[in-house]
């Protein structure tokens, strides 16, 4: 076992041990008494079902966890990498079509293993606790046309990526970085109008008092607002969300039709306040930037790590092939990504405090935006009171309990 070796291995125990205490930590968190702000939107037995939700998925989460790791350790120690890339090299001669064979091969077998989890995550868990409202028939479509996609445009784009690191020299993660970059703002254009659509209906909110108080606020705040979508979110669950996506000419605000069912008005012009919110502090471009140097960064430190023999002979390889060397390095890599998550989640953070402030500040809608955050807890049964620690670790957002009393205090 050489060096490259000793540090995934420490890299991923790292990863499970941290990922155990945190989770460990949040349900000895758990509080038996009920916040007093949200007194009016649960009862005794709505709390204790919204603490069972969080103990079922996060035991869940233990069996999950442990299994993905014991099934990546016996591949990787018995050879499998190595006696796969053998398979492969004798069916086909272009390295490009190896390479797609290889990872798509090892993605196929994840997505089997990681099948039995999300069957039993969707139709036993969310279904005990009220949220499922998925088919059997939506949920196979959905996998095929995840799969179908993954095939027509992550086949060519991985292709791609194979080729230049291959064939272009030195310059090769300056190209890899272009075509990737170029790929993922033109995947936010199109995604709106022509792949979101293939898993959910999305219609134009109807006219009326909904639609004409979203607008309204729009040109307050001078926000370019073409379109307002409700998507069929009841479709798959009855948990309530609102997003923004997209950019230029295709960016749109969608709206679960669970949200438009269960909220006011007044509260969903102070949740689309918040979203608005984010485009107008530049959150979201600023976002993007940071992903697009990350990228570069990401390309840069694997146009070195492709050369080196001790990689490669870390998983049992005798040969130095590029896709291989993808995988290799990305497992390399995760500790200083496990490193940036946590950076860019207390950004996110500071962000969200900021997209709440300003939908209060611009809208005038502070109870509003108050009772639609306590509502959204009780209908999705937030853990209300999750450890710091593991809100450092794993929280894009705020807890509720603590963006409640930040707006209370504006």
């Amino acid at each position: 076992m050489n060096l490259y070796a000793i540090i995934i291995l420490i890299t991923l125990a790292a990863g499970f041990v941290l990922d155990l205490v945190a989770d460990t930590l949040n349900l000895k968190n758990l509080k038996s008494e009920l916040p007093g702000e949200f007194r009016d939107v649960y009862d005794d037995a709505g709390y204790r079902k919204s603490q069972e939700y969080t103990r079922v998925n996060t035991k869940f989460g233990y069996v999950e966890s442990a299994f993905s790791l014991v099934v990546m350790l016996l591949f990787w120690f018995l050879g499998g990498f190595g006696w796969l890339d053998g398979i492969v090299s004798g069916w086909f001669i272009s390295s490009i079509i190896r390479g797609l064979v290889f990872i798509g091969l090892l993605v196929a077998a994840n997505s089997l293993l990681s099948l039995p989890f999300s069957v039993y995550s969707t139709f036993v868990i969310e279904e005990k606790f009220g949220f499922n409202k998925t088919t059997p028939r939506t949920f196979i479509l959905d996998i095929l046309k995840s799969l179908g996609l993954t095939v027509v445009i992550g086949g060519p784009v991985m292709a791609a990526i194979l080729f230049i690191l291959e064939k272009t020299g030195p310059a090769a993660w300056l190209y890899g970085w272009a075509i990737v970059t170029v790929f993922t703002l033109l995947l936010q254009y199109i995604a709106p109008t022509w792949l979101m659509p293939l898993f959910n209906k999305f219609k134009p909110v109807e006219d009326g008092e909904l639609k004409d108080a979203v607008f309204a606020f729009a040109g307050k705040v001078k926000f370019p607002l073409k379109n307002l979508f409700v998507m069929d979110g009841s479709k798959r669950s009855s948990k309530s969300n609102a997003f923004f996506t997209g950019f230029g000419k295709n960016k749109r605000i969608a709206l679960y039709d669970t949200l438009i069912e269960k909220h006011t008005v007044g509260e969903i012009v102070a949740i689309l306040a918040h979203e608005i919110g984010h485009y107008k502090k530049k959150h979201i471009l600023t976002g993007m930037l940071i992903s697009i140097v990350h990228t570069g960064v990401i390309f840069f430190l694997l146009s070195i790590f492709l050369g080196e023999r001790g990689l490669f002979e870390a998983f049992y390889m005798n040969s130095m092939p590029v896709y291989a060397g993808l995988l290799f390095f990305g497992m390399l890599y995760s500790p200083i990504e496990m490193i940036l998550s946590m950076v860019m989640n207390i950004v996110s953070r500071k962000n969200e405090y900021a997209a709440d402030r300003f939908a209060v500040e611009s809208s005038g809608l502070k109870s509003e935006m108050v009772s639609a955050l306590k509502k959204l807890s009780g209908t999705n049964l937030v853990n209300l009171t999750p450890h710091p620690f593991m809100v450092f670790m794993n929280y894009s957002h705020p807890p509720m309990l603590e963006r409640i009393r930040k707006i209370e205090k504006i």
